[in-house]
């Protein structure tokens, strides 16, 4: 078993099982990029250990329709069209209409909590499991080697809003019966207690949106049909009106009604085109872009850039977590909208948001009723990996049996006992655009290095034979407050530097243009203070 993405990150969870040489995988899903990544899109699971064995996977199960599960689908079936995709019904609705984007058809396999399918040497049972979007399972995966559970992503409602809850009775069967290896959701295990019901958010809903003297707009992620529901209920019962924004919005929530996974009140639900002509006081925005994504319909009414021009009187409910690594982008967004007048409401300062992650008391719960033999926790950074193994051991997992692993981290499982017997070397592999994996870390360092200390070009024609400059040297700065009047001080120094190397006999053009790259950087780092992106150009004549 090695876990290719999800360890020590908040996305791009992949987890691949092999037997007698098959290989199943287990959710497939994508990063969000971060501040020091700037340009990327996504950053997918690293295909390399199975890039070269496509047609040993015999299928891709995914546990749940988020985008950290399912949002690189469509690049793994890029290499390999016909890998079975296994799920529930609106995951695999929400997996479809993403690879209908890309022009791939999968051949699916619908399951639902109860079923057992045998998948290649795999038996895979499903078992119910609550989180922030309907549908959601649990996967045991039994081979003759040993019985692991895998959480998937889950929480411990017991008054949740589609009456559908975590199967603790399943895992204790399973328990009882023996589960070799238990992969846990991490995410909340260094948060104490429980936690709260999906339900306790909606009396703080009903609160704010009755009290906004106009529109009201409202963020969260595109597939959390639960929170969209509440606010759908909530507009209903204040005499508003609904109209959702988004491209992802939209399309999710559409595939969710079809299905009959989401209920409008009737006549709450308006067309964008036809809500102009309602009063902002009896409308309801649901929107995208709860974690500050440029592209994304909160940011563009920030910036001017959306038909809905944000001002005094309007209410905005940020209505979801806060991811790692998005701090900044969210807190710019919060900013933005306060600065245009906006009162904004936030889990910093109101319940209008639930976690869908058991936090540290119901990890205990199924640690005490599963009791596994050997754990590793999953889905979570290094320090709610950690936690989660605590917990593990504090219920009587024996600390050699409990792993804290990285990505690419492989572990034999054997008649009962789990050992790692190897460490794959893992990266990025970043989506740029229309190209995917060719932008590398060096790429991104160059990217970095031209946003924060600019960029020097550097122009100079000489005769090789004796190092004499005929033109230039030229130099132009981007990303400096000074005059290119200021680079008058290091041309002397470029025209020594190259008389010097032609007495050295020194003629290649290369090595030329390095001597230029030091003499300028040098003197660029003790003049400003700073180390910006140089680049040379040494013309022979």
């Amino acid at each position: 078993m090695t876990p290719i993405g999800g360890l020590g990150e908040i996305g791009r969870n992949m987890t691949c099982f092999e037997f007698e040489g098959k290989i199943l995988i287990v959710d497939c899903g994508v990063l969000f990029p971060e501040e020091r990544q700037p340009g990327v899109d996504l950053i997918l699971p690293d295909f390399s250990p199975i890039v070269n064995r496509l047609d040993d996977v015999v299928g891709v199960m995914l546990t749940h329709g988020h985008e950290d599960h399912i949002g690189a689908v469509p690049y793994l079936l890029r290499l390999r069209a016909d890998i079975p995709v296994i799920g529930s019904r609106l995951t695999l609705a929400l997996t479809q209409a993403k690879l209908q984007e890309h022009g791939i058809v999968p051949v699916t396999i619908l399951v639902a909590e109860g079923d057992h399918e045998q998948v290649g040497p795999f038996a895979l049972e499903f078992i119910s499991v609550n989180h922030s979007i309907p549908d959601s399972l649990a996967v045991a995966i039994t081979t003759p080697g040993g019985t692991v559970l895998h959480t998937g992503d889950f929480k411990l409602d017991q008054l949740p809003l589609d009456g559908r809850l975590t199967d603790l009775a399943e895992f204790g069967r399973l328990g009882r019966e023996g589960i070799d290896l238990l992969l846990v959701d991490s995410t909340n295990a260094d948060v104490p207690g429980f936690t709260p019901h999906e339900r306790a958010i909606r009396p703080v809903l009903d609160h704010v949106i009755r009290r906004a003297p106009r529109r009201v707009i409202v963020a969260s992620f595109s597939s959390h049909v639960h929170r969209v529901q509440q606010v759908l209920d909530s507009a209903g019962d204040n005499g508003r009106r609904v109209t959702f924004l988004g491209r992802s919005m939209v399309r999710n929530m559409g595939i969710a009604i079809r299905l009959g996974y989401l209920h409008p009140p009737e006549g709450v639900l308006v067309d964008f085109k036809r809500s102009g002509g309602i009063p902002g006081n009896e409308m309801v925005y649901m929107t995208t872009g709860s974690q500050g994504e440029p592209m994304a319909v909160l940011s563009r009414m920030v910036s001017r850039e959306h038909e809905i021009v944000v001002g005094p009187g309007d209410t905005v409910i940020m209505a979801s977590s806060l991811i790692p690594g998005n701090e900044s982008a969210i807190y710019r967004i919060i900013d933005g909208l306060t600065k245009l007048g906006a009162h904004v409401v936030h889990k910093g300062n109101a319940l209008v948001h639930v976690s869908g992650h058991a936090s540290a008391g119901s990890l205990l719960f199924v640690y005490n009723i599963a009791k596994p033999r050997n754990v590793l926790p999953v889905h979570g950074e290094f320090r709610h990996l950690s936690a989660n193994a605590e917990l593990a051991i504090e219920t009587g997992v024996p600390a050699e049996n409990v792993f804290i692993g990285e990505d690419g981290i492989v572990l034999d499982i054997r008649n009962g006992r789990v050992t790692q017997v190897g460490q794959l070397d893992i990266g990025y592999v970043f989506v740029d655009g229309s190209t995917v994996g060719e932008i590398t870390e060096a790429d991104l360092k160059d990217r970095r290095i031209l946003a924060q200390e600019g960029f020097i070009s550097v122009i100079v024609v000489v005769e090789v034979a004796t190092g004499v400059v005929l033109v230039g040297p030229e130099i132009h700065a981007k990303g400096f407050a000074e005059d290119d009047s200021v680079f008058d001080e290091v041309k002397p120094l470029i025209i020594a530097a190259l008389a010097e190397a032609a007495r050295n006999d020194v003629r290649d053009m290369h090595a030329l243009s390095q001597i230029v790259r030091r003499v300028v950087g040098r003197w660029v780092s003790s003049t400003f203070h700073r180390q910006p992106m140089i680049v040379p150009l040494v013309i022979e004549a």
